[in-house]
């Protein structure tokens, strides 16, 4: 006995039912006629993770029942083939005026529902926010394939014991997983670990069906896998790309085993741009946008998602301007110009010193007798932001902002300046990751737009924002490598002040960066969003109020 499953690791759109449900009818087809018996999608394949409080809307669900008909009709006739379908099922006899559904998975057959699988455990942590749009229910649902019995799990249900232990004790012999679970750097080797404690426990093999794209400020980096009972990965998917992953389930003597194809895991820094590209990409092209527009100034930031953008779209969809200003150093020019003949983007020079000028004279009474300070500074930005963004109104394309995770965290950025824009590619960025993103760049071709698009004396110039005579950014933060050490330890890990300090770090540095960071949460509110690449990013992660005195 041989159970061939096929795990559509496919990139959805939030919202195009109609669009989802062609994508799982043309995989379920190829899958029938490669001679699969079992389809897996993704959870909530149906409509797209996520569609936040699209769920609380009475016509989306409808959209999403129709959208679950249509696959039903239009696969019963693909005799032998059994669909399990992620998709939003509305609750009947609700009494709250919202609507209330589950986040629920379908086995299709025949046309028609044979079973229907309502999520168990609703994450509301970091990004998830589950219990706000979902109701639990808590009923395991094992179904027969090729006579192997399938417990069914969705995401969150596979993280915990109780659910997958409910299917083990319902008859499962095989666990199928459904998700849409964020990446982050890391997270594949999370999910796996975990998923090898769920075989572990229960002693069945283990399916994973996870989702790929970019939506927002997420990115689903797929890398679909499967486990045998001992815990060892028998498949795995490539990354941050669609497929459809064949994985074969044979019974031997009593228990059932898994061969597939195993990709390798990717590098840090590779599985990192390929993440940044892909939430580029999708964010672009979900939105239809005709393309990009940044700003080139010659230094790290912008030379980085300049690499990125083309990755990403190509050179003809990638629009840069250089905006010298009279602080602008004659060698940030010449960078900026070499690197975009090197990618072979469009590239135009408008020097902002006659709006600066005027800008200055329109508030000469009112700033008489102060000193020039960081408002002359501002801008200078804010000029720039405007130009960019009246190039974005006149020819649609959406506007890269460029700046890094270091930056957001302390207010190293200027409101209606630099901060102006669509989508904050590197937003989630550390300034060291920068560096060693750019000199990875320029080792690899993983797109074929070829090697060295950065030049190295972009990358070993010190950096400066270029606003002052002879500025540089460490006169106004701790060294790089310190302030994102501090960064990483405070915001994302949470760690109190005292810890950090006794940690080695110098006690006038822990304290300036996290009241830093405490005080800028306006600027963050007002940011662009951006792809989150680590385990806490300022979004949908970091939830602190801007009025607030709470000192630690």
């Amino acid at each position: 006995m041989t159970l061939s499953i096929c795990t559509a690791q496919l990139n959805f759109v939030v919202g195009d039912m109609p669009g989802n449900a062609q994508k799982i009818i043309d995989a379920a087809r190829q899958a029938h006629a490669a001679g699969a018996q079992l389809l897996l999608t993704p959870e909530l394949a149906i409509c797209g993770y996520a569609a936040e409080d699209l769920f609380l809307r009475p016509a989306f669900l409808a959209a999403c029942d129709d959208a679950v008909k249509t696959v039903a009709r239009e696969t019963a006739g693909l005799n032998g083939l059994a669909i399990v379908l992620g998709h939003p099922q509305r609750v009947t006899g609700h009494a709250s005026a919202r609507p209330s559904c589950h986040n629920a998975a379908s086995v299709l057959r025949h046309g028609l529902v044979e079973h229907t699988y309502a999520k168990w455990e609703l994450p509301n942590y970091s990004v998830f926010d589950e219990r706000r749009h979902f109701t639990p229910l808590r009923q395991p649902c094992v179904f027969e394939v090729a006579g192997v019995r399938v417990g069914l799990l969705i995401c969150e249900d596979a993280w915990l014991e109780a659910p997958a232990r409910a299917a083990a004790q319902a008859g499962a012999e095989l666990l199928a997983v459904i998700n849409a679970s964020p990446f982050h750097a890391g997270k594949a080797a999370e999910r796996e670990q975990t998923m090898r404690e769920r075989v572990l426990q229960t002693g069945l093999p283990l399916v994973y069906a996870h989702m790929v794209g970019g939506q927002d400020e997420l990115v689903f980096d797929g890398r679909s896998f499967a486990l045998n009972t001992d815990g060892i990965v028998a498949g795995r998917a490539p990354g941050f790309i669609e497929k459809l992953v064949f994985t074969q389930a044979q019974r031997a003597q009593a228990a059932i085993k898994i061969e597939a194809d195993v990709a390798p895991q990717a590098t840090l820094h590779a599985e990192l741009w390929d993440a940044l590209v892909l939430a580029v990409r999708d964010y672009v092209g979900k939105n239809r946008f005709p393309g990009v527009l940044l700003g080139l100034s010659g230094g790290m930031d912008s030379a980085l998602v300049l690499a990125i953008a083309v990755d990403a779209l190509g050179p003809q969809r990638v629009r840069t301007v250089m905006m010298p200003s009279p602080y602008t150093a004659d060698i940030s020019g010449m960078d900026a110009s070499e690197m975009a003949q090197r990618l072979g983007v469009h590239y135009e020079e408008i020097a902002i010193a006659p709006q600066f000028e005027a800008f200055k004279a329109a508030l000469a009474a009112d700033f008489a007798g102060r000193a020039e300070d960081t408002t002359e500074e501002n801008l200078q930005a804010r000029i720039r932001g405007t130009l960019l963004m009246a190039l974005s109104n006149k020819f649609g394309a959406v506007v890269l902002t460029t700046g890094n995770k270091s930056e957001l965290a302390t207010g190293y950025c200027t409101l209606y300046g630099d901060m102006a824009g669509g989508f904050a590619v590197i937003k989630d960025v550390p300034k060291t990751m920068v560096y060693a993103l750019a000199r990875w760049r320029n080792l690899n071709d993983p797109y074929g737009t070829g090697h060295n698009p950065i030049p190295e004396r972009i990358i070993t110039r010190p950096p400066s924002a270029e606003l002052r005579p002879d500025q540089k950014d460490q006169d106004s933060l701790p060294p790089y490598e310190v302030l994102d050490a501090i960064v990483e330890r405070y915001m994302e890990n949470d760690e109190p002040i005292a810890a950090i300090i006794a940690a080695g770090f110098a006690s006038a540095d822990v304290e300036r960066v996290t009241r830093l960071i405490q005080v800028n949460e306006y600027k963050r509110r007002q940011a662009p969003l951006g792809p989150r690449v680590t385990q806490r990013s300022f979004g949908k992660d970091w939830r602190y109020p801007v009025t607030n005195r709470f000192r630690a």
